[in-house]
């Protein structure tokens, strides 16, 4: 019992921030770090696209939603491999693997966020943006002002459940050797080649509290209203 806790001990700070005193964060820090990246992309860009959806019937929100299905009917996996070779051939650079993993997740992401805010915006009686109209708001400061205030604090646990689903997403990063939680987790591993139950235990440990803190700040969030 004690040499399976000395494993994680003796390796703790790799797992948890890499090798960031060299400029290369990794573990836990890179775990996160790429998990608020692709959710500060995510969730503007789904909210635009869900408002763009709502706002322009017809080819606009077809075209919209074809898109995303076809991104969330597929695996992440996929989207990840595309990312880690075409950014290269379109940039004509080689972008750091964190980056592309991170604007994978953000893409893939994107896609669920527009589905829930679109449907929380579907949900609103109608006649409140026509009142908002009426009364001389510009039809997107209906939508910003009016319509997205409520939409986003209704769909705030649905949105909770998608960024927890992409903070396990960021596990996927260990396929093109990125230095996150489940790569360094496995380096570790490979390196001792014993207890390997000891170190995947923490590893999902981790990943549970990560989860679990998400979920509690969106509970109190609501406690407080």
């Amino acid at each position: 019992m004690i040499a399976n806790i000395t494993v994680i001990t003796d390796n703790l700070d790799y797992l948890l921030w890499g090798r960031v005193a060299e400029g290369q964060p990794g573990g836990v820090l890179l775990t996160v770090l790429m998990a608020i990246g692709a959710a500060i992309l995510a969730l503007p860009g789904g909210i635009i696209l869900a408002c763009c959806a709502w706002r322009f019937p017809g080819a606009v929100r077809n075209v919209l939603f074809i898109w995303a299905e076809f991104i969330r009917g597929i695996p992440l996996i996929f989207v990840i491999f595309w990312m880690w070779y075409l950014l290269p051939m379109m940039t004509g650079s080689d972008l750091p693997g964190a980056v592309t993993v991170t604007l994978a997740l953000a893409w893939f992401t994107a896609a669920s966020v527009m589905h829930s805010v679109y449907a929380g915006i579907s949900a609103l009686p109608g006649g409140q943006y026509d009142a908002a109209v009426v009364q001389g708001f510009r039809p997107y400061q209906a939508l910003w002002l009016i319509l997205l205030p409520q939409v986003l604090r209704n769909v705030l646990p649905s949105l909770t459940g998608i960024f927890i689903g992409l903070l396990k997403d960021t596990s996927l990063a260990f396929i093109v050797n990125v230095p996150e939680l489940t790569t360094v987790a496995g380096q570790v591993n490979s390196r001792v080649q014993i207890y390997p139950a000891a170190i995947f235990i923490f590893t999902g440990l981790v990943y549970y509290l990560l989860c679990l803190s998400l979920e509690k700040i969106t509970q109190r969030r609501f406690a407080l209203k």
